[in-house]
This record gives structure tokens, C-alpha cells and sequence, in this order.
């Protein structure tokens, strides 16, 4: 049996609008309903807290020993293929005990972007 706690940490970009986060946290509630044991928390790459090396601390102090990042971008922009492995290289440097691991974009799914093309032919009827 796997003992070793992980968690899920869904990555967004930020905003100065604080009601920009609102379909995120509804996102993360909804793995967390999906997941129940399952440590599910949501970061931000700037202008909302709590940003990612923020996050951090408290999910170490939790005893979590694997942590996977999942972009929630559309695409694999510079923020996602540059500015996050950055930011992890760093967590790394300072959680040498901790594995992390990230996701692809949210967005570059083929099944998300099913889902999103279904919508948008939905908004015809």
C-alpha cells in the first residue's frame, strides 16, 4: 500500500478581480468532492494570494511528500513552459524531500477541449 501523501495543486494565473478566482475554487471543490482524501489546494502565479511558494509551506507541514501542479491555462504559454518550472526549480532547491511534478495546461486536454466545444455549440440553441 502507498502511504505516501500527495497532493494536487490546480495553478492559475491571477487577477486583480477577486470574483477572476471564483470557477477555480469551484473547480477545486469539485476534485475535492471527486477525491475526498485527497489534498486539493489552488495557487496563483501572481496578483492573488496564495501564491505558490506560499502554498507551500502549510502542505509540507501536513506531511505531503509529492505535489502535482496542474496549469489551468488554456495553452502552454510562457507563463506555463517558462515562469512555473522556474518557480518549481527554486521549490525544489528549498523542499529537496518533496517530489513535484507538472501537469500539461488544463486547456492542451483533448477531452477539456471537447467539453469546451460542446459548450460553445451549446450557446446556438
Amino acid at each position: 500500500m502507498n502511504t505516501t501523501r500527495r497532493a494536487l495543486v490546480l495553478f492559475a494565473h491571477g487577477a486583480r478581480d477577486p470574483r477572476w478566482a471564483e470557477p477555480f475554487q469551484r473547480l477545486q471543490s469539485a476534485v475535492k468532492m471527486q477525491s475526498p482524501g485527497l489534498t486539493v489546494a489552488l495557487a496563483f502565479l501572481e496578483l492573488m494570494s496564495p501564491r505558490l511558494p506560499e502554498l507551500l509551506p502549510a502542505l509540507i507541514a501536513d506531511g505531503i511528500e509529492e505535489i502535482t501542479i496542474v496549469p489551468v491555462f488554456l495553452g502552454q504559454g510562457g507563463h506555463v513552459r517558462r515562469d512555473l518550472p522556474l518557480l518549481v526549480d527554486e521549490l525544489k532547491t528549498l523542499y529537496p524531500d518533496v517530489s513535484f511534478r507538472i501537469a500539461g495546461a488544463v486547456g492542451e486536454d483533448a477531452q477539456v477541449l471537447q467539453a469546451m466545444a460542446t459548450y460553445c455549440l451549446g450557446t446556438l440553441e
